[in-house]
């Protein structure tokens, strides 16, 4: 039996989950959670790394007073994106900045040197004002004393890596979705690091998921005392690993339902096309070396933010409470667009929902229940939108849905996308950045021998659970009402 940990880390919260894997089975111990937010100061927003990086050791320590034995192998995985910068001792050079922070403008500036029809034909990265590339060249503009004096750049994940390992490297999959990766090439985007005068120095060798990258720092298992257990490169990007935790086979299209809702399919070559361009669609990496053409929809960040609005207010609904609302509100009454460019900043969901339904011409929400409701139907009118782009840039028609991540743990929400996109939800596993973490892992040690195997051992372990749809007249025309805004 092997002993993996997995740290699979989101813009709102973090785990660390044991995973032991016998006999082609894996079972899971959550044994530390902690909470995660950016951080404001003098208008930028910032992770707050060196606590992130005391989670990682008190989730080390999780495991030693779990007492089950030796470690044998860590990994983990984050957002992308998001990054931080190293000097020439290998010292951070403040903490890493938030994506949160990003404004149109910064794609505005960058576009004045390098287009966005060129930056997709080299990366084939949707056009979202917090990729990578967008907040190197904000800082560039800025003469930023960091960046000037940065020798290395680490993607989140890596950056935490580096100070557990001491080794510098960039996972593919968190690579992809820094809008500076060329999938032509197989490396960095050089030709536009070097328009936008970006340091070439600072970039490091890409690894791949499923190879080990190192063992813990000595005088860090002696810290905590712990075995120096391998490090392993997984799906560093979290939507990479729970992408490979879809038990799923045919024509399926996946969702990876949390802050974000990331919805795609897989292909082995990225597609490059007009149509997925114009879609604002991305070419994300996979664990394997392929591609997931892919779409970020604004997820559950709304509702999170909406309960925010609410606690403030001193409503402090769980959950469930706010879903059981959502229930007795009446249906398709109000619809917003969950990508509405006044949604991504934080502060005051509620008014700006309102707002857009009172730009539209729409009954103005009022309720938990009506504002959930709007949300959570919303979502699933733009899963349709999304599959539909997504069976055009195939050419294929596509079955079924497999969504998972925490979201799936919403019951109403899972029903309404089947009943929008009339074709049967499959949900779960509930732990999938977690899963395909772990399995990661257990492919760097050799245990499993590809991406075929890794999906054979989350079908041994894990239940799934599916929803038939029941499409209605009503949902067509809420869509058609959708496509307008």
């Amino acid at each position: 039996m092997k002993n993996l940990l997995a740290f699979d880390m989101g813009a709102s919260n973090g785990r660390a989950i044991l995973g032991q894997l016998e006999n082609g089975k894996l079972t899971m111990r959550e044994l530390h959670r902690f909470e995660n937010n950016y951080v404001e100061m003098n208008g930028v927003y910032y992770w707050d790394f060196p606590y992130l990086f005391n989670q990682l050791k008190l989730g080390l320590l999780a495991f030693k007073q779990a007492d089950v034995g030796d470690l044998d192998c860590v990994g983990i995985d984050t957002w992308g994106v998001d990054y931080g910068l190293l000097d020439k001792n290998g010292h951070l050079l403040g903490n890493p900045r938030a994506y949160r922070y990003a404004v149109d403008a910064d794609i505005t500036e960058t576009e004045k040197v390098v287009d966005f029809p060129t930056l997709f034909r080299r990366t084939g990265i949707a056009n979202l004002n917090f990729n990578t590339v967008y907040q190197l060249y904000r800082r560039k503009r800025q003469g930023d004393v960091a960046l000037e004096n940065a020798q290395k750049l680490l993607m989140l994940p890596d950056l935490l890596g580096y100070f557990l390992t001491g080794e510098m490297k960039s996972e593919y999959t968190n690579v992809t979705t820094s809008m500076l990766y060329n999938p032509t090439t197989k490396d960095w985007d050089w030709e536009t690091i070097r328009t936008l005068n970006i340091p070439e120095h600072i970039f490091t060798e890409i690894d791949i998921a499923g190879t080990l990258r190192g063992k813990l720092r000595p005088e860090l298992a002696q810290e905590l005392g712990i075995n120096q257990a391998s490090f392993a490169a997984v799906g560093t990007h979290d939507t990479a690993s729970a992408v490979a935790a879809i038990p799923g086979a045919g024509s399926f299209a996946f969702c990876s339902s949390g802050t974000w809702s990331l919805f795609g399919v897989e292909t082995d070559q990225p597609i490059l096309s007009n149509d997925v361009r114009d879609a604002n669609f991305s070419n994300e990496g996979t664990i394997q070396g392929g591609f997931r053409p892919l779409k970020n929809i604004m997820g559950l960040w709304l509702i999170q933010e909406c309960r925010r609005d609410w606690i403030k207010a001193g409503q402090k609904l769980s959950w469930d409470e706010i879903v059981r609302e959502a229930q007795k509100a009446e249906p398709l009454r109000s619809i917003i667009d969950p990508d509405y460019a006044e949604f991504f900043a934080g502060g005051n969901m509620v008014q700006k929902i309102q707002n857009f339904c009172q730009k539209t011409n729409q009954p103005i929400p009022v309720t938990v229940g009506e504002i959930a409701r709007c949300i959570y139907e919303s979502l699933a009118l733009k899963y349709r939108w999304a599959l539909e782009r997504l069976e055009e840039i195939k050419g294929q028609d596509i079955d079924a849905l497999n969504i998972v991540g925490g979201g799936i743990q919403n019951k109403l929400l899972n029903q309404m996308v089947a009943d929008s996109i009339n074709r049967p939800v499959i949900t779960g596993p509930v732990e999938g950045a977690a899963i395909g973490n772990l399995l990661s892992q257990a492919m760097a040690l050799g245990e499993i021998k590809d991406i075929t195997e890794l999906r054979q051992v989350v079908r041994n372990s894990e239940t799934v659970e599916t929803y038939t749809p029941n499409h209605t007249a009503p949902w067509d025309s809420a869509y058609q009402r959708m496509l307008i805004f």
